[in-house]
């Protein structure tokens, strides 16, 4: 399985990897200063922590724990924020090797084990 660069152009772009981290939970793991991390490949279904599980570097725009990205109310959609979107929660549990993009400051496995994808 390759991972693509996102070359359109969108407000945040989701960049080129640059290294990657394994977690199988414990501690929430970081990206280098400067970089986000841009990708998460679940290696066994994992769950992420309510609290800091995925900290998107901007709340509003990236699925993560801390707020409900892109979601607006229906027909009220701008070009950067969309409608309908809801907040990831310790009880979601997504399976086994799939490939979720983003751009993620903080990352806090819960159960299961990932690898994370560092970028710009």
């Amino acid at each position: 399985m390759a991972i693509t660069t996102n070359e359109a152009k969108y407000p945040v772009q989701v960049g080129r990897i640059k290294g990657s981290v394994f977690s199988k939970g414990g501690s929430a793991i970081v990206p280098p200063t400067g970089h986000v991390f841009v990708a998460i490949t679940t290696l066994a279904a994992t769950t992420f922590s309510n609290t800091t599980g995925l900290v998107a570097e901007t709340a509003t725009v990236w699925a993560n724990t801390e707020d409900a990205a892109n979601d607006l109310a229906a027909d009220s959609e701008t070009e950067v924020e969309g409608s309908g979107g809801e907040e990831v929660t310790q009880s979601d549990s997504f399976p086994t090797s799939i490939t979720i993009h983003g751009r993620w400051t903080k990352i806090n496995v819960n159960s299961g084990s990932i690898i994370a994808y560092i970028g710009k």
